[in-house]
C-alpha cells in the first residue's frame, strides 16, 4: 500500500491506522493511478472473518477526488474500530461473524486534482455501462459531450475507469457471493440535510428488495429515534445514468447468490456553506465543511451509523422479514417513497 509520505493527508493517515494494526488489517491494492509524476494506490482494508459464508459489509468514500469528507468519515471509523481490538469483546465478537471492506480513498487522482472527477476527467459514478431509460437531467443526469464538463460518462463503449472497475469488482467478489452484505459510500453535496440513498438511480420503478431496505430503516428508526437522516430512494431526487451501485445491483441481482444491499450516504453539504457562505469561493467549500469543530463533529455524527449498519449486518437474520411479512412491508415503501408519482 500506499506509504505514510504520500502528499495526500488521507493516504497517509490510512498509513497510520494500518501500522498499528498490522496482524489485524488485511490491504490489498486493486489499482495505481498516475498523476503526472504522481503515483496512488488505491487500497482496500479487511477486518473480520473472510469466510465466505459470513455477511459483509463495505464503507466506500473518495469516490468524487473533491468531497474529502467522504473519505475522512470512513477513515474516522475504522481508526474507531482499530483502536477498540485491544479491549472491546463485543467487537471482536462482531468480527467473529462478519467480514469489512474499507476503501476510504477510491479516486485518488481526483483528490490530488481537487476535482470531481478522476485524472482523466471522468465522473466514476456515471461510469457503470448501464442507460436510463427515463429522463435524466441535463448534464447532472451523465453526459458524454466532454470532459471539460462535470458528470462526464466517459468515451460510449468503451471500458470502465479503473477506479471505477476496481471498486466494481472488488464488491463482486468479496460482498456478492455472501449471503448478507450492505455497502455504504460516503458523498456530499446535496442538500441541507444529510440522506441515505438507495437503488435505483437510473429508473423511477422499484427494487425487487424493498422490503428489506423498508425493514432496515424501520431499524434504524427505532434505534436511533432521533436521527436526522432522509432515508429515500435516490430517484426520489433525480435520476442519472452510469450509476457504479445500481450497476453493481444489478449483477448481484444477476448473480442470484446473496442479498447486496448498496446504499449511499450524501452528507448535505449546503448547511455548511448556509453557516459560512464564505465557502462558496472555493470549490472545496462547497463540498466540505472548513471550520475544524465542524469536520469533527461530522466525523462524530456518522460513527452511530456506521456501527448501526455493521451490528446490523451481524445480526441480518434476526431482522430481514419473513417471506410472509414482506408484502406488508413493500406495500408500506410503496406507501412511503413511491405513491406520489407513476411507476
Amino acid at each position: 500500500m500506499s506509504d505514510g509520505s504520500s502528499p495526500l493527508a488521507e493516504i497517509r493517515e490510512l498509513a497510520a491506522i494500518v501500522a498499528t494494526a498490522p496482524d489485524a488489517l488485511a490491504v490489498d491494492t486493486l489499482c495505481e493511478v498516475r498523476v503526472g509524476d504522481m503515483q496512488f494506490a488505491v487500497d482496500a482494508i479487511g477486518l473480520g472473518n473472510p469466510a465466505p459464508q459470513c455477511p459483509a459489509i463495505a464503507f466506500v468514500g473518495g469516490v468524487h477526488g473533491l468531497e474529502r469528507i467522504g473519505s475522512g468519515v470512513v477513515l474516522s471509523f475504522l481508526r474507531n474500530l482499530v483502536s477498540r481490538l485491544s479491549w472491546d469483546d463485543s467487537l471482536h465478537g462482531i468480527l467473529e461473524r462478519v467480514r469489512l471492506v474499507f476503501v476510504p480513498i477510491c479516486n485518488p487522482g481526483g483528490m490530488w486534482l481537487g476535482t470531481r472527477a478522476n485524472p482523466r476527467g471522468v465522473d466514476l459514478m456515471r461510469n457503470a455501462p448501464l442507460e436510463s431509460s427515463e429522463r435524466v437531467p441535463f448534464l447532472l443526469g451523465g453526459q458524454r459531450l466532454s470532459p471539460a464538463l462535470p458528470w462526464y460518462r466517459g468515451e460510449e463503449g468503451a471500458p470502465m475507469e479503473i477506479e471505477a472497475r476496481a471498486l466494481t469488482t472488488l464488491i463482486a467478489t468479496e460482498l456478492l457471493p455472501r449471503p448478507f452484505s450492505i455497502a455504504l459510500d460516503c458523498h456530499s453535496g446535496f442538500g441541507i440535510r444529510d440522506r441515505i440513498w438507495f437503488p435505483f438511480a437510473h429508473s423511477r420503478r422499484p427494487i425487487p428488495h424493498l422490503a428489506e431496505i423498508r425493514a432496515l430503516k424501520s431499524l434504524l428508526d427505532q434505534v436511533h429515534c432521533h436521527h436526522n437522516y432522509i432515508f429515500e430512494p435516490q430517484s426520489l431526487q433525480y435520476l442519472t445514468h452510469g450509476d457504479l451501485w445500481d450497476h453493481a445491483y444489478l449483477d448481484a441481482l444477476a448473480s442470484a447468490t446473496g442479498l447486496f444491499l448498496p446504499l449511499t450516504l450524501e452528507m448535505g453539504s449546503w448547511l455548511w456553506v448556509k453557516k459560512n457562505p464564505k465557502q462558496l469561493l472555493s470549490r472545496a467549500g462547497i463540498f466540505n465543511p472548513m471550520a475544524g469543530h465542524r469536520i469533527q463533529r461530522v466525523m462524530r455524527r456518522h460513527l452511530a451509523l456506521m456501527d448501526f449498519l455493521l451490528r446490523a449486518v451481524a445480526s441480518h437474520a434476526r431482522w430481514l422479514p419473513s417471506r410472509s411479512a414482506r408484502d406488508a412491508l413493500h406495500a408500506q415503501a410503496i406507501a412511503e417513497w413511491y405513491a406520489s408519482r407513476p411507476l
